[in-house]
């Protein structure tokens, strides 16, 4: 009986322990090209002043795209989106006015995931009244 309730106890500190720990966001931070040409600053600039992150930039035929991951933050696209960024020596502007669009990834796979299993639940509730529908 101790056993168990040492395993039940522990289990519960586990539990709190991985609670506490935010984990990593992704963002995605899109730009119009016209914009930072507007601004007079390129996306590797931009991509350079959040150096203490782990970024990502893509260029090409369609929007430039740079995707940020944070480790353990516990802030959203609206808290990014006021990140000052140094356009030239003198002037700074906030993200948010530079880019696009600006999107919590980790958010929306949250949302994707839980609209996938609702799907699946009403799929899965179908089939079984089709079965109960053939069986009769």
């Amino acid at each position: 009986m101790r056993k168990f309730l040492a395993v039940i106890l522990f289990t519960f500190i586990g539990l709190q322990v991985q609670a506490i720990q935010p984990e990593s966001k992704t963002f995605l931070v899109i730009f119009q090209s016209q914009e930072l040409k507007q601004h007079k600053i390129a996306l590797n600039q931009i991509e350079e002043q959040f150096s203490s992150f782990d970024t990502k930039s893509y260029e090409g035929n369609s929007e430039l795209a740079l995707f940020i991951e944070i480790p353990s933050c516990d802030f959203d696209e609206c808290f990014l989106g006021d990140f000052l960024v140094e356009v030239s020596g003198k002037e700074s502007l906030k993200l948010e006015d530079i880019a696009f669009r600006v999107y919590d990834l980790t958010k929306n796979e949250s949302l994707f995931e839980n609209f996938l299993s609702e799907q699946s639940q009403i799929k899965e509730s179908r089939t079984k009244s089709r079965k109960l529908l053939t069986e009769l």
